[in-house]
């Protein structure tokens, strides 16, 4: 770093871009934290010679993390947000061509989810020297277009910086982005090769540290009077908790709502957590993985009040839900896009302001005693019936799906995080899981995304070191992206894998013979010799394949080997993992079926007598579809 006569910093872009993104912050509530607080990488041409020795001029501001798996990098940045509730993320650096385009997923699961991560790609050379280079894709039609286009419509705000003076202006508009409550999610500054090692005279203000306030808005006057008034005149309001009440640490302000006025709490899968397990309100998951006190209040109820919720299909079973004729629905939402979903009055306010708002003013109001006594009677029903799929009679046989979750639920305090994104498992954990503490529920279902649990889970023990993480995965998931193990090993961070191995894709091989499809395709065949096709198991070891990528492995045969493993992996201080081949069964994992329908089309003409049940079916329950206007 120099300086000139005039006082400017005579740097590259990509080190003024590291050196920028080390001094800024977040600040809410009084908590100050770093926004960036570390930087993933893989290198290669179009960013080993820039960002790349950006961070090794800046070591010892920016930490950083080495990486296997592009997509697997944004996935452990968002794990770190999630954790770090939106007030700090990562950026993830990449060079151009394949490693760009890796990061499409990730990023719109960042979107999806409203979780801010940092994208840095590689690009082309703006100054064109040569023309196509390596890994370039040529678009006969414009020559501004890069692989990093793909970036656009995943992305929450996209850039890409052309000439260094351009990036001041650019890493603003990123930083806004990325601590704004409301728009959040990816972030893309595309930075072509060249302009990264190029210098330029950066002014010293540019450098200076920077906190961005991460605001609450309050409610509007009109609404919350408004707000109140229908809460007042519902006899069966119904509160659902979506991810935006973590995301404002408004856990505390939800448990009081609910002391205060007696209304149950039902949670998307993004919600779930929000109220302990064991609170009077708390009834449980909602939608097509809810349970059935919670399922049975939404078709009764007059009122729903949504609190940081999107309404995806799976809330609310494709439309099916909310039975009763004249049922509105009342949305307090950071975000007036969310707010104004199923024809909703609107409450836009940051979660935490808007409960302690509209608390204030239901002052002394609260639902009837029989309703309470009626959840409280379905809640406490409901709950024999996890034990019931938790309980093993003998603990000397083969686990089932649940049981694993039942002794992992025996096993953990408020202090343990459990991950999982994809397959059966989300299904299982909505519905059974007992979550302790505001944080330890930790599923990606926005985007369902496989692969994500084994990266997320380093990045949410990057945030939380002192806790245990679980990342529970299914074979087929596993199979998608196990690479991240070897980060685990390299940088010690010690997650606990549970690997459960029903030898097939069991959730999407359920929904396809529920819709026709036969389980076509949807579990593993292999060819003998004879040219014969022969279903599973394959002769694969995935424990064995954890083991070659430096994980400690133990290996459960039965309910008594899965509790000792377990325990044993709870403790230890290294990246451990259980292995464990579960009972297959027609239910797939044993707990109570879906309580509530999701809507996928089933073929309107076919042959096979399963597709046309199927068909009678699906007519079924299209009829009971609504538009809530």
């Amino acid at each position: 770093m120099t300086r000139t006569q005039s006082g400017a910093v005579r740097l590259t872009t990509a080190q003024a871009l590291v050196r920028f993104l080390s001094r800024q912050f977040t600040e809410r509530d009084g908590e100050r934290r770093r926004l960036i607080g570390a930087t993933w990488g893989i290198f290669g041409h179009g960013n080993v010679a820039g960002i790349g020795q950006a961070l090794v001029e800046y070591a010892d501001d920016m930490p950083f993390h080495q990486g296997r798996n592009e997509q697997a990098m944004v996935h452990a940045a968002v794990g770190y947000a999630r954790q770090s509730g939106r007030l700090s993320t990562h950026a993830v650096t990449t060079s151009i061509g394949p490693g760009a385009t890796n990061l499409v997923t990730g990023a719109a699961l960042a979107t999806v989810n409203r979780l801010p991560v940092l994208l840095l790609p590689g690009d082309t050379f703006a100054a064109r020297p040569a023309d196509p280079v390596l890994q370039q894709l040529e678009v006969a039609y414009a020559g501004d277009v890069s692989v990093n286009d793909c970036l656009r419509p995943v992305s929450k705000y996209f850039d890409r910086v052309t000439r260094p003076e351009a990036l001041i202006p650019a890493a603003l508009a990123a930083m806004r982005v990325l601590t704004d409550p409301a728009e959040t999610g990816a972030v893309t500054l595309a930075l072509p090769q060249d302009v990264q090692a190029e210098a330029y005279d950066w002014p010293e203000e540019f450098f200076a540290e920077r906190v961005w306030a991460v605001r609450r808005p309050a409610p509007d006057p009109r609404e919350l009077a408004a707000a109140a008034d229908a809460v007042r005149a519902a006899r069966r309001p119904l509160v659902i908790a979506g991810g935006g009440v973590h995301h404002s640490a408004a856990e505390d302000a939800l448990r009081e709502f609910a002391d205060a006025t007696g209304i149950p709490v039902a949670s998307t899968q993004a919600g779930k957590g929000s109220l302990r397990f064991d609170h009077p309100a708390d009834v449980g998951g909602i939608g097509h993985t809810g349970t059935a006190t919670a399922n049975e209040l939404a078709r009764a109820a007059d009122l729903v009040i949504g609190v940081g919720t999107r309404y995806s299909d799976f809330t609310t079973a494709s439309g099916t839900l909310f039975e009763r004729p004249g049922v509105r629905f009342l949305n307090l939402n950071v975000a007036p896009f969310d707010g104004h979903k199923m024809a909703g009055a609107t409450l836009i306010a940051d979660a935490r302001a808007g409960l302690d708002a509209l608390a204030g003013e239901l002052r002394g109001h609260r639902v009837a005693a029989d309703y309470t006594a009626e959840y409280t009677g379905d809640k406490a029903r409901w709950e024999q019936r996890v034990d019931a799929a938790y309980h093993a009679d003998e603990p000397d046989v083969r686990p089932t799906q649940a049981q694993v979750v039942g002794a992992l639920d025996e096993l953990v305090d408020d202090d343990d995080i459990v991950i999982n994104a994809a397959g059966s498992l989300p299904g299982d954990l909505h519905k059974l899981w007992r979550a302790r503490s505001p944080r330890q529920y930790h599923v990606e279902y926005g985007y369902s995304c496989m692969g994500y649990e084994i990266p997320a889970a380093i990045g949410v023990a990057l945030a939380a070191p002192e806790r245990p993480v679980w990342a529970l995965v299914g074979d087929g998931t596993y199979l998608m992206n196990p690479t991240e193990i070897v980060t685990a090993v390299q940088e010690n961070v010690p997650i606990k894998l549970v690997i459960l191995q029903n030898h097939g894709y069991a959730s999407i091989g359920g929904l396809s013979q529920a819709v026709g499809g036969e389980r076509f395709g949807t579990d593993y065949r292999f060819r003998a010799p004879d040219g014969t096709y022969s279903a599973g198991p394959l002769p694969v070891d995935l424990a064995a394949n954890a083991a070659s990528l430096g994980m400690r492995v133990l290996r459960a045969k039965t309910v008594r080997d899965l509790r000792g493993a377990l325990t044993e992996a709870r403790a230890a201080d290294r990246p451990t993992c259980v292995y464990v081949e579960t009972e297959t069964a027609d239910t797939v994992s044993g707990p109570p079926p879906a309580q509530a329908w999701w809507d996928v089309p089933v073929a309107e003409t076919a042959n096979r007598v399963s597709a046309v049940k199927a068909r009678e079916e699906y007519d079924r329950h299209v009829a009971a579809r609504r538009r809530h206007l």
